[in-house]
Parts: structure tokens; sequence; C-alpha cells
């Protein structure tokens, strides 16, 4: 499946840049599904997003900068608002700007640290993360960078309680344990949900952070797939301590995603610091990144297509999924085959 060619992709909520970055008065740009999108802050502080091209020359807005909470054009000066109206033409006067004069705008909002982007008429909501606004909890930014590989892929390795024993060969996967003791599966509206229970090591690093100085651990998963490519891993570990990733694979375009990533913890900083914690989960995910940047972004979604095994089960549902999302809203699946 090419998700820059099924337009029912632009249609869901996309974390696309970390709050942070997006100081007063600087642009950004991103490229979401192929497109690439320019964002700021408006006049209310709060984040923008339109297509990245003046509808007058083509220039890209994002080498401008932003005026009166609008963004200007660094090529003749004009302003847009956060609708995509032009709100100022420097060459005219006051009431001759032609409501022709007007760039496509889109959703935006910031949520969890993050800007989150709609291009169309959203089909759901970002995804409820009730821990993050928890005083038990608090949220850590782990990381935000580029993958060579399909969404699809890194939401199948989410769920894949069998790679651990030979991908995570440094972190935490163990020998012992090649599938998981447990596994249950429920589909969702836009999603599925899955628990697993999984036996695995616990080297030093880990120790420090989890508070749990055997070399062996269970970990109690309970797993949500928010459609299209968020991830959802809540683990609970036996003293009490629950640690939730939570993964998006944003599509850039049909090759890449940019992988972003935070956690929440139940715990403080003085018992475990946020660098250590990042440490270790940045750790696990370049060991996936080695292996999925080997894999063929074309995913299919004909499960024919490819083999599979039990525990493939969250990621065969997946595909079952995009395949009937694809059929209610008039698609069919585009590859390059």
């Amino acid at each position: 499946m090419l998700v820059t060619k099924q337009p029912i992709f632009k249609r869901f909520w996309y974390p696309v840049l970390p709050i942070n970055l997006l100081t007063d008065g600087i642009p950004q740009q991103f490229t979401l599904l192929g497109e690439k999108i320019v964002i700021w802050r408006d006049a209310q502080g709060n984040p923008a997003a339109v297509k990245n091209r003046c509808c007058h020359r083509s220039a890209e807005l994002s080498q401008g900068k932003v005026t009166d909470g609008c963004i200007q054009c660094p090529y003749h000066g004009w302003r847009f608002d956060r609708t995509g109206n032009c709100t100022h033409v420097p060459q005219l006067q006051a009431g001759m700007i032609s409501p022709s004069y007007k760039v496509s705008a889109y959703a935006c909002t910031e949520r969890y640290g993050y800007v989150w982007v709609c291009m169309g008429e959203p089909l759901c909501d970002i995804p409820n993360i009730p821990e993050a606004t928890d005083a038990n909890y608090r949220l850590i930014p782990e990381f935000y960078e580029t993958w060579k590989c399909a969404g699809l892929r890194v939401m199948e390795n989410e769920f894949d309680t069998a790679h651990p024993t030979f991908v995570h060969t440094t972190t935490f996967g163990s020998e012992e344990h090649p599938t998981p003791d447990r596994m249950e599966l429920q589909e969702r509206e836009w999603g599925i949900e899955f628990w697993s229970t999984l036996g695995v090591t616990n080297p030093k690093l880990q120790q420090e952070n989890l508070k749990l100085t055997a070399n062996k651990t269970v970990r109690t998963m309970h797993m949500t797939w928010y459609m299209p490519f968020t991830a959802q891993l809540r683990i609970g570990y036996p003293n009490g301590l629950v640690h939730i990733v939570v993964n998006t694979a944003v599509p850039i375009d049909d090759s890449s995603s940019q992988i972003v990533q935070f956690c929440l913890r139940n715990d403080t900083e003085a018992e475990t610091k946020a660098e250590s914690v990042v440490s270790f989960d940045r750790a696990v995910t370049l060991e996936d990144k080695a292996i999925l940047e080997t894999t063929d972004f074309d995913v299919p979604l004909d499960i024919s297509k490819e083999q599979h095994m039990m525990t493939d089960k969250p990621g065969i549902l997946m595909r079952r999924k995009f395949l009937a999302l694809l059929k209610a809203y008039g698609e069919v699946e585009q590859t390059h085959s």
C-alpha cells in the first residue's frame, strides 16, 4: 500500500512537530503524505498550518516570516491567516484583495507537547491518553526522527511479540521466551487492543530504571493501536511501575516516516532520571530501526502476499481494517505492482 496514493489518510491526525520547535515568529516546514506544509503560531499563540506554496508565484511560505499572526510570503509580502485567506497584499490598496487569493489550510492543534495536523475532515479524534493529564504520571519526550520505512511496518512491529528474542538482543529480548505466555486481541472501531505477557531480560540500566534487581522479569502489556499509525504500549512491572510508550509513524511519503515517541511513567525524576529512561528506550528503538529499514515499504494489505504465523494476528487485523477502510470510502489499494 502506498499511503500517498490513498486520499483517506489525509483524514487522520498526525503529530508533525514538537511544540518547542515552534518559536514565535519562526515558521517551520514539514512534508506530510508527500505534501509540504508550513506551521507557525498565530496571533493567539496557537499552531496553524497551511500548504507551503504561495498562491501568487509558488514561493515557499516557510522561507518567510510571521507578521501579526499571519505567515508572510518571502517573495512579495502577501500574508495569509490560519484559514488560508490572504489578509494583506502590500502592492494593493485595502479592500482590493480578491477572495481567490488563498492557500489550502489544515486543521491544526497542540496535544501532548506536539503540533497535530489533519489535512482533511477528521474521521476520528486525536488518540486520548488519560495519563497525560494525570498528576501521578510524568510525560517524557523521547525522540523525533525520520526512518526509511512504512508506518504500517512500525505498527506491526510494536505488536509483534515474537521479535524481541532476535532483535532486542542487547536490551530486553530473552532466548527463553521466543513467544509470549499470553495473547488476547480485540477489535475496536478505529483500532485494536492487545494484551500480552512476555518474559524478558533485565539488564543493568533497566534494573536501575525499574528499581528491580533481578536479571529477569515479566512484562505485562496492554497495547492499543489507533488508526492509522499510532501505537500505545502500556507496560506493567511486578513492583507496580507503569511505563507507557506512545509511538506515531507520521507518513512523510510512501517510503519514509517521522517517528514521534514519548513516554509516561508513574514515578518521579528523583526516583529515575528521564535521561536514563530515554537512553534505554532509545537503544530498543535503534534495534527496531536497523531491521525495519530493510523491509519493503509497499506493505501488501492482501495477507496472501506474505507469510504469517500465530504472533502476527495483530498485524493481520491491521491489514484487514485498512482494506475495510479503503472499501468503505470507495478506494482500492494502490501498490507498485
